[in-house]
């Protein structure tokens, strides 16, 4: 199959099929950050929250079950081998919760209201994507390189299952798959939410897409001779990716995240159009499109400094128990709260 298609198509249609899973998942299964925040936040309803917490369970299963079966070795991921910044993961996490709150999305949730019709996503699609690529190799790099360095973490990997193992007579392997089966059982059977079955599915599929995208990027590594990373979901620096690829492709070549933004949005406007809700929209003020405008920049800038988004660090980065998942987690949540009570509340203009 690689001899056939190549590494690159191949791990872009790895991408495009867990893709395809997220965008469904976010239009049929109504799998949204932002949402799951305002929705604890304003309506004292943690069903969506808890959609997260059953992902990222599943996935951290899933994803030390595949280092167990020596499938691939998570410290070779990014997340595990960049030197955790604890700063970084403060300050660009409520950056990026700051301004999806303003832009009403994040960059999954900005590609499957894209994917719905609405064209106001597609301005917040645009200015993150190129947002990101300026703080992360454009005129900006540099400066962030300064404020926020980051370097090789060398022997040790950067994550909390393989920290565990140094102190307890077990793997990373089987610390990751303990951990993440208690995260998936406590957050299934309290509160009642296992009767939840729609939301329990969606939350599953959101997983096997995570899963899948490290499964099937190790394989490609390990057989094919083109230097492919091993990686899975994220919607910040993929984004940019895809519109330089849109313009340029000819000169550039297919990636996972290529696939995996190009998945999103396919699947979101399957997912639209058999619920019936697909419909062009677009912005009547211009205020609002200034604030989107605004949020979409501040999230890009935020989620390059952070390294990573809210599916990047807070399902991909958290299955693999990265020290940097957490923190970024809880800075994501803590902007968007402040960017939530600014719109709603109304503290300050914008």
């Amino acid at each position: 199959m690689i001899d056939m298609f190549g590494e690159h198509a191949i791990v872009a249609l790895i991408g495009l099929f867990g893709g395809l899973l997220l965008g469904l998942a976010a239009r049929l299964g109504r799998f949204c950050t932002l949402g799951a925040i305002e929705d604890h936040a304003y309506a004292a309803d943690n069903t969506r929250l808890r959609m997260w917490g059953i992902s990222i369970g599943l996935s951290m299963m899933g994803s030390f079950g595949l280092m167990a079966a020596d499938v691939f070795d998570p410290a070779d991921t990014f997340y595990l081998a960049t030197a955790w910044n604890p700063l970084a993961s403060i300050f660009g996490g409520v950056m990026f919760g700051y301004g999806m709150a303003l832009c009403g999305n994040c960059g999954y949730g900005a590609l499957a209201r894209l994917g719905g019709g609405d064209l106001r996503a597609f301005v917040i699609v645009l200015v993150m994507g190129i947002a990101t690529y300026v703080v992360m190799s454009g005129p900006l790099a540099q400066l962030r390189i300064w404020a926020f360095p980051t370097a090789s973490s060398g022997p040790q990997a950067q994550g909390f299952a393989h920290l565990i193992s140094t102190t307890l007579p077990l793997s990373p392997a089987a610390v990751g798959m303990i951990l993440g089966g208690v995260i998936f059982l406590v957050t299934l059977l309290t509160g009642g939410f296992w009767k939840k079955h729609k939301e329990v599915f969606w939350s599953l599929v959101v997983a096997v897409s995570i899963v899948s995208g490290w499964a099937g990027t190790a394989w490609v590594a390990q057989n094919g001779f083109a230097a492919i990373m091993v990686e899975s979901h994220t919607f910040s620096a993929p984004v940019g990716e895809t519109i330089l690829y849109a313009m340029n492709g000819s000169a550039l070549t297919l990636s996972f995240g290529i696939g995996s933004v190009a998945g999103v949005w396919t699947g979101a406007l399957i997912g639209s159009l058999r619920k019936g809700h697909f419909r062009w929209e677009a912005c009547e003020d211009p205020r609002e499109l200034r604030r989107q405008i605004t949020g979409a920049a501040i999230m890009g800038v935020g989620a390059v400094i952070a390294l990573g988004c809210s599916v990047g660090q807070g399902i991909s980065a958290f299955s693999l128990l990265a020290y940097s998942a957490p923190i970024t987690f809880i800075a994501i949540y803590a902007g968007a709260r402040l960017g939530l009570r600014q719109l709603i509340e109304g503290f300050a203009p914008i």
